[in-house]
């Protein structure tokens, strides 16, 4: 009671600056705010309700963002209503009802930025009230041909992207993106006219490449790419099957057969350049993958439609293509610590020059180009240490003895029934063969990856030695009998063991540990050659001599071998 006449004083105070506030909400014009005390301690209420008014209130807003986009949705069916009345003017319907759509996006836009989930909800509305929209006029009402349709959905692609650009609105752009993906599918597959939507889907796929360029929505590539890489399967699909299947389909002209897929090679091709070469990004796993889809579409589409001439065009972009991402490779991307972009873009170029060849070149021309374009790479990859050229040359190489038919005359030389004397190009791709082994072998590293290199280039160089010297041999004994199948198995015994014998003594002495494998697998090829041809033949005495030679090579090889290895200890032991 004493403290009474105090706290009536305060109470009076505060009552007169709230009057004061008051009178200043009523008269906002004419006088200032006024600023309240603060309130003392004995007469502040705490609030223990405050969390759960706070809960109330933003689910307050959530069911009032809902509702008004119920009404929106009210609103697009009472459009519907007044088409299928008739009693207004189509044309002016359809303007009414597209500009319906375009008030819900710019309503999505102006939503302060926090408030995202008013944003993504408006912009949703928008798409649900414009995608069912466009299907009925396009197919039930028969209001807007497809490319009308087509072209209504570009723009509400472009408005969306423009409208969000600013601001930076990542929430709007996936609606516009995934709706515009649905809607373009859908059509493409009701209508039965997929240019006009495969326009609207390399549009997006543009726009965001456009945008990636920036750092801006990354991951709207995804959408847009899938959309388009399916939309442009299904045109080659369909228009690649016979005429007779696809009645309700038009006749399209080769152009607009092979734009899509060339425009989506283009559009996905430029953008990985800009962004790894000029903007220094390292490539994607999204940009890898897309790049290989959409060269695969582009080929497929070219060699489906395109006349001749247009493989053989194609076949020397890829043969420019090549060289152009070799240059990168050692221009723009040797130099990084990062070594993804190195090695996806001289995959790329070796993939190129394959393609380019076989699409463009005989067998003779292939081969040869391959063998030469082999012994390059060995050469460079030695004198650069870089190991990722000479598996390139590795690769051209084993391409250009399955281009000449040297694979296939070793394996029956060895193996099948002897084949007759090949083509002069056949001996001249063994000889590469030999060679590239030769050059290839000059890294001081031995690590995993250059054993497997080295295991590989002296496989392939084995076979071919092998195989000419059976030939070689089948010919020496022609010129004094007729061989039978009995004298060839004996000499395919002799020339395999001779050749175990060579390489278990040069393997060690060469430095070349894959040679004494190459003769211990000799030996285990002559073991089942055994089995399966020699003790089929059924003459006693072949048999005895190729057991007898097999015997021998069997107790010789692993003492050549640890002889050699002992005349050279420092060498092996530097090369462990």
């Amino acid at each position: 009671m004493e403290n009474l006449p105090e706290v009536l004083t305060r109470l009076t105070t505060r009552i007169d600056a709230l009057e004061d506030r008051v009178f200043f909400l009523e008269h906002s014009s004419e006088v200032s705010i006024p600023i309240l005390p603060p309130a003392p301690a004995s007469l502040r209420i705490e609030a223990p309700q405050a969390a759960a008014d706070s809960s109330f209130t933003e689910a307050g807003a959530t069911f009032a963002v809902l509702g008004k986009a119920m009404l929106g949705m009210a609103g697009a069916y009472l459009l519907r209503a007044v088409a299928e009345s008739g009693s207004f003017p189509k044309l002016a319907t359809v303007a009414l009802a597209i500009a319906y759509a375009g008030m819900w996006l710019i309503w999505a836009v102006r939503v302060p930025a926090a408030q995202w989930f008013a944003c993504t909800t408006y912009a949703a509305t928008s798409a649900l009230i414009l995608a069912p929209m466009l299907w009925e006029l396009a197919l039930r009402f028969d209001i807007l041909s497809p490319a009308a349709a087509a072209a209504v959905l570009a723009v509400f692609l472009l408005a969306a992207w423009a409208l969000a650009w600013k601001r930076d609105l990542t929430s709007i752009v996936w609606v516009a993106a995934v709706a515009t993906a649905i809607t373009a599918i859908a059509l493409s597959i009701a209508t039965h006219d997929l240019p006009p939507f495969l326009a609207v889907l390399l549009l997006m796929a543009l726009l965001s490449e456009l945008a990636a360029a920036s750092n801006r929505w990354l991951r709207i590539r995804s959408v847009a790419a899938a959309a388009a890489d399916i939309t442009v399967w299904a045109l080659i699909s369909i228009y690649s099957s016979a005429a007779n299947s696809r009645p309700d389909y038009p006749i399209l002209s080769t152009i607009t057969l092979l734009a899509p897929a060339i425009l989506l090679l283009l559009i996905y091709g430029v953008s990985i350049v800009l962004r790894t070469v000029a903007l220094r990004h390292t490539i994607a796993w999204f940009e890898m993958c897309q790049a290989t889809i959409a060269f695969l579409l582009a080929a497929g589409a070219i060699l489906h439609f395109a006349p001749p001439i247009g493989a053989i065009l194609f076949a020397i972009f890829c043969l420019l293509l090549s060289p152009a991402c070799y240059a990168a490779v050692f221009l723009c991307f040797d130099a990084l610590t990062e070594r993804r972009n190195y090695h996806v873009f001289a995959t790329w170029s070796a993939a190129l020059l394959l393609v380019g060849c076989f699409l463009a070149l005989s067998s003779s021309w292939i081969a040869s180009c391959l063998a030469v374009a082999a012994i390059l790479a060995a050469v460079t990859g030695v004198r650069a240490s870089r190991l990722t050229l000479a598996y390139h040359g590795l690769i051209y190489l084993f391409a250009a003895a399955f281009a000449s038919g040297l694979m296939r005359y070793a394996f029956h030389t060895l193996a099948g029934d002897l084949p007759s004397s090949p083509r002069s190009i056949v001996w001249i791709v063994a000889a590469t063969v030999v060679l590239f082994y030769a050059v290839s072998g000059g890294y001081s590293k031995k690590t995993s990856p250059h054993r497997l290199f080295d295991t590989l280039a002296a496989t392939l160089a084995v076979g071919a030695v092998a195989a000419t010297l059976i030939s070689a041999l089948v010919a020496l004994t022609a010129t004094v009998i007729t061989p039978g199948a009995s004298h060839v198995a004996v000499v395919r015994t002799l020339s395999a063991c001779t050749l175990a014998l060579a390489l278990a003594t040069l393997g060690p002495r060469l430095q070349r540990i894959e040679l004494v494998w190459a003769a211990y697998a000799l030996l285990a090829l002559v073991a089942v050659k055994l089995l399966f041809e020699d003790l089929r033949q059924g003459h006693p005495e072949f048999i005895a001599a190729s057991i007898f030679l097999f015997a021998v090579s069997l107790i010789l090889v692993p003492q050549l071998a640890k002889k050699a290895s002992k005349n050279l200890p420092a060498v092996q032991s530097g090369s462990s």
